[in-house]
């Protein structure tokens, strides 16, 4: 069976509404990475949660070394991940954070139910803290294969490049993009004689906004440039509407701080408002340094807020934990 170098689809030339299909055998890549490569032409593929909790269950029977990628928007998710092997936690994307946070604070706030053997903040983008990375790597690999794992649009593969890039051999390149579901199945990339990447196809976070986006709603929700939170002081009763997506009431008290991607517009009312009232509705009452989650699309940090609605739809989870930033 011969592979996708980009995603790591089998190739086929049989059906083209399947993965992996492409024009010509002797390709390296297949068509729908060709195109993203070439066109920035992305096309979403269905998704087989059964197909990833397989890939889990077969990595949680080696004791391989895992990298655990997250970002800014996937931490409150890391509760939900299962997973036996030893455990380097990879926060990404350090580029998109505000440049005043306290890294290693933040780190020692996020934890699960893991084996957690290292922790690291990077940016792929600009060479921030790949060498600590990889030093921890070496230390802590069970043998040369270190799996790469993580939710969807973290971030998995153009780390996987850069290593390429940094360590190894620069002709190699496995297929990145902004959008989520780039990478399919398992690909194997041999950095150098002692390190093996393996990347993982992202995971699917059940509720999260990017499973039931548009094209154009994804390039708006993932962040390409640093982060820049906008605060909002409740003094009144207000209406505050984020880029159609999803509706605040606020009645009394405190502040709202967003933590969101800077390509959403953030629009506030004082007076009556119907839009969005039709979506599903969650109440909170006496929120103070808690972050309003809302999956795949970022996490609002409220104070002293006494009574708040949001509306949003039901596709889409809510939860709420003790501030992070």
């Amino acid at each position: 069976m011969i592979k996708c170098l980009g995603c790591g689809a089998p190739l086929q030339n049989s059906d083209a509404s399947k993965i992996g299909y492409t024009l010509d055998m002797s390709k390296k890549l297949c068509k729908r990475c060709f195109e993203i490569r070439s066109y920035n032409a992305y096309s979403k593929v269905s998704d087989d949660k059964n197909h990833y909790i397989n890939i889990l269950n077969n990595i949680n029977k080696t004791n391989d070394l895992v990298l655990l990628v997250i970002d800014l928007f996937s931490i409150h998710t890391l509760k939900e991940i299962n997973i036996d092997n030893p455990v380097i936690l990879v926060f990404a994307k350090r580029d998109l954070l505000p440049r005043g946070t306290d890294e290693q604070r933040l780190l020692a706030k996020i934890n699960g139910n893991l084996n957690i053997v290292g922790k690291v903040m990077i940016s792929s983008k600009n060479n921030y803290q790949m060498d600590e990375l990889y030093h921890l790597i070496m230390k802590h690999k069970i043998s040369n294969n270190v799996y790469v794992i993580g939710y969807t649009s973290t971030g998995k593969s153009t780390l996987i490049n850069k290593f390429i890039y940094n360590y190894g051999n620069r002709e190699t390149e496995i297929t990145t993009s902004p959008l989520p579901s780039t990478t399919l199945d398992l690909i194997e990339t041999k950095i150098n004689d002692e390190l093996t990447l393996i990347d993982t196809p992202g995971l699917l976070d059940d509720g999260s906004i990017i499973l039931t986006a548009s094209k154009e709603e994804l390039k708006k929700i993932i962040p390409k440039k640093e982060i820049r939170p906008i605060v909002i002081q409740v003094k009144c009763p207000q209406t505050i509407i984020v880029d159609n997506l999803f509706r605040i009431d606020a009645f009394r008290g405190g502040s709202l701080v967003f933590y969101m991607a800077n390509n959403l517009k953030i629009n506030r009312f004082y007076n009556e408002k119907k839009d969005l009232k039709n979506l599903k509705k969650y109440h909170f009452d006496n929120l103070n340094n808690e972050d309003i989650i809302i999956k795949g699309l970022g996490f609002i940090k409220a104070k002293n807020i006494t009574n708040i609605d949001v509306y949003i739809s039901e596709n889409i989870k809510i939860l709420t934990e003790q501030s992070l930033m």
